[in-house]
């Protein structure tokens, strides 16, 4: 249980301090004078967007074995092929 939570913190501190990451966030400080309220809104929801869907990729691979993983893609593609069908009925 330790290694599980020791594992999600660093995998949230590499998603924090990735290169794309820091990258980002010094776009938008560097051109937050120049953008309007809108653009920085943006730019502000598309850095989260990144960090949380990068989290999520890293938490999984520190959590989860890759058959793990590869089940729960199966099951996420089973049930929206279901949600499909329900849909189109």
């Amino acid at each position: 249980m330790i290694a599980t939570a020791i594992a999600i913190q660093d995998a949230t501190k590499d998603a924090v301090m990735d290169r794309s990451s820091i990258s980002l966030a010094h776009a938008i400080f560097e051109g937050k004078d120049h953008m309007g309220e809108v653009e920085f809104g943006r730019a502000i929801f598309e850095y989260s967007a990144h960090l949380s869907s990068l989290t999520a990729t890293l938490v999984l691979d520190a959590v989860l074995t890759e058959s793990q993983i590869s089940e729960m893609i199966d099951t996420i593609k089973e049930m929206d092929s279901m949600g499909k069908d329900i849909t189109n009925e």
